[in-house]
């Protein structure tokens, strides 16, 4: 009976291990999606699934047919041009593409052993693996479509969403050792404006995607050599996403208050202290991007401090919402702590 409990504990460990594993290498993907887009590479490789009809890239353009521009720019009106960095840049994120595909199948493997426990953690699995499958397709029609902003946009939002599966799966097998209380007094209000500034904080990332498709069209008018003009010559969208940020930062300071108010010994301070952290971190890298030519460097590490701000959020909500998180047996725990 010992060894039974020993052999389930140690799968739900591994679960739970292999889920944070999982959640950090989308992560890194996102990362690699900014370094491609920052980059320009998104058409370093400009077929798919392989790579100038290699599944491993060449390293200079004498391994390519004479012809290669023919052959691979046909849509592109032979626009293109083979750029060693740019392809491998393109390739390794397609590769941790692949990887985080294989992380979240054996997720979902993993999750197998809740299922008498917790359907839901396996569900919640399922649910990830099925998201990043459709996700890896929606990377091809990127191609296809010559990186058609709307598509990039979409990439993007359901990159998110196999995060919050994920992390919804994490929350939920290890609840009884989150310390989300104790709460006092009327927490709706809290549950609400935190649903309203995660809405706000992806409106914020989408319109982002827009900002970063009027800079792409500047970059070709003026050309790298007037990177310090980039800025200058946006729309107002630019300015509009700029003055946002301050009232995302205002969202995060409300929730601290709010929070202070309901709980003092819980996890949930310390979350939005984090979260406060985070926004600012983000408004500082937009900064640097506003005012230092828009360096490359800058440009992912707004990105994915964007996504991890929402996936903090996201995390925030949940601990807010015990029904959510906690299983049948979890919650009857719960009931008998109380009495």
């Amino acid at each position: 009976m010992i060894s039974s409990i020993n052999l389930i504990n140690k799968q739900e460990h591994r679960f739970r291990r292999l889920a944070l594993l999982t959640v950090i290498v989308i992560y890194l993907l996102i990362l690699a999606g900014g370094i491609v887009r920052g980059t320009g590479s998104g058409m370093g490789c400009p077929d798919w699934p392989r790579c100038f009809g290699r599944w491993i890239p060449p390293t200079e353009v004498s391994q390519l047919p004479p012809n290669y521009q023919a052959i691979y720019g046909a849509k592109l009106k032979g626009e293109v041009e083979f750029n060693a960095v740019k392809t491998w840049i393109e390739y390794i994120n397609r590769l941790l593409g692949v990887l985080s595909g294989f992380l979240v199948f054996a997720t979902l493997i993993a999750s197998l052993s809740y299922l008498y426990k917790d359907k839901v953690v396996f569900w919640g699995s399922l649910a990830a693996f099925l998201l990043i499958g459709a996700n890896g397709w929606l990377g091809s029609r990127v191609v296809a479509t010559e990186l058609a902003q709307y598509m990039i946009t979409l990439h993007l939002l359901l990159a998110i969403a196999v995060v919050f599966a994920l992390l919804f799966v994490l929350i939920r097998s290890n609840a009884n050792h989150l310390n989300a209380g104790p709460i006092s007094g009327k927490t709706t209000s809290v549950r609400w404006l935190l649903l309203v500034m995660m809405i706000l904080t992806i409106g914020q990332v989408v319109f982002g995607t827009q900002v970063r498709d009027e800079l792409d069209k500047v970059v070709k008018q003026l050309g790298y050599a007037q990177r310090e003009s980039w800025i200058s010559n946006l729309d107002l969208s630019f300015y509009i996403h700029r003055s946002f940020s301050l009232v995302i930062l205002a969202f995060h300071v409300a929730i601290i208050y709010q929070l202070r108010k309901l709980t003092e010994a819980s996890i949930l301070p310390k979350l939005t202290k984090s979260l406060i952290t985070l926004v600012i971190a983000e408004i500082g890298t937009g900064v640097i991007m506003a005012y230092l030519g828009v360096p490359a460097i800058a440009q992912p590490i707004h990105l994915v401090l964007a996504v991890l701000i929402i996936g903090l959020q996201f995390v925030a909500w949940l601990l807010m919402n015990p029904g959510l998180i906690l299983s049948v047996h979890n919650r009857d725990v719960s009931r008998l702590v109380e009495v």
